[in-house]
């Protein structure tokens, strides 16, 4: 299976009051929602999606092999992956903005996180904690898994998942939900 991988650096910045348009064509404000919003959301989703909202917000162990085995549980979905940081000034900007993402394409795309070079567990869970996301992060403290995930070192890095297995790697931080699901569509569910 052939990957194609494309690198993009650099988001064009957005006005802060904009809005989003999701899936089902409603807008939503680029505003954090409550966990039991989150959860609201995404009620009668997939099994396989089920399982990892019912894991949301976690910071999960297991390295490589849980990693792999999650991708494995997953194959043939859109997948979208976003390593992050929580010394990571930019991906502290981009969670209410993957919070809203995963909260309007949840029922139909794997969203997992991926907690990578964060010294500090309780960083990681305080991090997870003041932004109530749908689905796990697994912690990668030295960084390897991040880096062969998303073929980057920098923080933050989001890699798309086609169900074909085609691949695209977008390096720097979403400013806005509507570019995030912009990117959704065009790279991991190809509409």
């Amino acid at each position: 299976m052939a990957l194609a991988v494309v690198l993009t650096i650099g988001v064009a910045e957005l006005p802060k009051n904009e809005t989003a348009t999701h899936a089902g064509g409603s807008q939503t404000p680029s505003a954090q929602l409550t966990r039991a919003a989150v959860n609201a959301r995404l009620a009668g989703s997939p099994p396989a999606l089920a399982a990892l909202h019912a894991h949301g917000g976690e910071l999960l162990e297991g390295g490589t092999s849980a990693w792999q085995a999650q991708l494995k549980a997953l194959q043939g979905r859109p997948i979208v992956i976003n390593k992050w940081a929580s010394w990571c000034v930019p991906c502290q900007g981009e969670r209410v903005v993957f919070q809203q993402a995963a909260g309007n394409w949840g029922k139909r795309v794997a969203f997992i996180g991926l907690d990578s070079k964060d010294t500090s567990r309780g960083d990681a869970r305080a991090f997870l904690k003041a932004t109530p996301v749908s689905y796990p992060s697994y912690y990668d403290s030295g960084g390897a898994l991040g880096l062969a995930v998303t073929d980057s070192s920098f923080t933050p890095v989001t890699v798309f998942l086609a169900k074909d297995g085609s691949k695209f790697i977008h390096q720097g931080p979403y400013t806005s939900t509507q570019a995030l699901e912009h990117d959704i569509e065009r790279y991991a569910v190809g509409v």
